[in-house]
């Protein structure tokens, strides 16, 4: 990327020279918004479970999801045109699908990301506030800080909740002395009986699902716009994902380390993190105890703002493209993030879009009746249906998209892109059977 000066294809300016590394952000965003606190513990499980030996599975799932964003990327870049506007180009039965699912799935996630958030803090402060309080206090800080702030303030402030759960896992990994050999012999692709579920939930599980379609409008709004900025996008996509790499690995280090070899089991759901920080007072005492509940509360949070902002991008750009047709907007920046040409309202800012605004007020507020009461049987199925079909819905669409005309010839996917978005396709597949079979019809 150093020799790039022209312009590229669409005419928009291409990166200055040298710039690459201070240029890398929306990657981090992305990556660090999709490892929550049900990744952490699905990773957990496996390692308490298996040892090291579905090493080799977080591997993977860290290149499958490499393939999944670069694609995101690249059609924003290669095309001018958002992720949304691809789907409007596919049939009208995609705005019907992501409609439905959008408004099903926040309700749902806001109380959620609300609850994962509050946990650590609950065990941080047991003579603070209730753990509903908690929740409430977390949602509330997280709609102050996106609706003020834009994107180079979220960024910001996910580098650094991003630096300190990095930290602080990695810290804990080598606390717990992990075995180098048995390390090295988990890359080898193992299937010991009964992994098979675990080894696709770690393959396909970490690093996001909806936040990985908002990868796109994230570069936009970093003002990289036009084909010039294709390296700078690859390389800030691998560097995110190598860090969330090395993340999934630390955990899955502490999950083999600490709890596969003395046989302890957590509870189900995120409070398994909660009972972690038990297990590391008594073994290490209770300051690295209270390190990991920081680690904890940072990798919860920093998910929590990353939907609040890039799934409400995604919302203001569905929102703007009903109200105007199928009229395509510029490339780029707000306009290619739901505040095209002519909406005054949303000039330059899409953070400030009605539609922006109502879609973080809708993950915020409604869910909180969910912390109060019991989540409604019949909602939690149509969640478990919708999120399990959103990943085949995404890989499927996206072979669609960059295989066809809508892309220009010199950026459709090529022989190893196809094979990863197939091989993600037909892995998500597989999990969404499992996940609606598991559902408590």
């Amino acid at each position: 990327m150093a020799g790039i000066t022209e312009e590229g294809a669409s005419g928009s300016p291409a990166p200055p020279r040298r710039a690459s590394r201070r240029l890398i952000g929306p990657g981090i965003v992305v990556a660090a918004t999709g490892v929550g606190a049900g990744d952490l513990v699905a990773t957990l499980v496996a390692g308490s479970r298996y040892g090291y030996t579905l090493l080799w599975a977080a591997v993977i799932g860290c290149l499958v999801k490499i393939s999944l964003a670069e694609a995101v990327g690249r059609w924003h870049l290669a095309t001018g045109r958002t992720l949304f506007e691809g789907w409007r180009s596919l049939g009208r039965w995609t705005t019907g699908y992501f409609g439905v699912y959008v408004v099903v799935w926040g309700f749902v996630y806001g109380a959620t990301a609300m609850s994962s958030s509050a946990l650590p803090l609950a065990a941080l402060f047991p003579d603070g506030p209730g753990l509903r309080t908690w929740a409430v206090v977390t949602g509330l800080v997280g709609l102050v800080f996106v609706w003020w702030g834009r994107y180079p303030v979220v960024e910001k402030a996910m580098a650094v909740l991003v630096g300190v759960m990095f930290v602080v896992v990695v810290y804990v990994a080598v606390r717990v002395a992990p075995d180098l050999g048995a390390v090295l012999a988990g890359l080898a692709p193992v299937l010991p009986d009964g992994s098979l579920l675990y080894s696709l939930g770690l393959v396909g599980g970490v690093g996001g699902t909806i936040t990985m379609a908002a990868y796109g409008y994230w570069v936009n709004a970093k003002g990289w716009s036009g084909p010039g900025w294709m390296g700078v996008m690859r390389l800030d996509n691998r560097v995110a994902y190598l860090t969330t790499g090395i993340f999934v690995v630390a955990m899955l280090i502490i999950g083999a380390e600490l709890l596969h070899s003395s046989r302890i089991a957590l509870e189900g759901g995120d409070r398994g993190l909660v009972d972690l920080g038990e297990v590391l007072a008594d073994r290490y005492g209770s300051a690295t105890a209270t390190l990991f509940l920081v680690g904890f509360f940072a990798a919860s949070f920093s998910s929590l703002i990353g939907v609040w902002h890039g799934v409400s991008l995604l919302f203001a750009d569905f929102a703007t493209r009903l109200r105007r047709g199928s009229a395509r907007l510029p490339a780029g920046g707000a306009a290619a993030a739901g505040g095209g040409a002519g909406d005054a309202e949303g000039a330059g800012a899409p953070e400030r879009t009605t539609a922006f605004r109502a879609y973080l007020l809708w993950l915020t507020f409604p869910p909180m009746l969910l912390l109060f009461l019991d989540r409604p049987f019949g909602l939690v199925v149509a969640y478990g249906v919708l999120g399990a079909f959103f990943m085949p819905f995404l890989a499927t669409t996206l072979l669609w998209l960059l295989n066809s005309r809508r892309t220009p010839p010199e950026w459709r996917n090529g022989p190893l892109s196809n094979t990863m978005l197939a091989a993600a396709g037909l892995l998500f597949v597989v999990l969404c059977v499992q996940q609606v079979r598991e559902l408590p019809w």
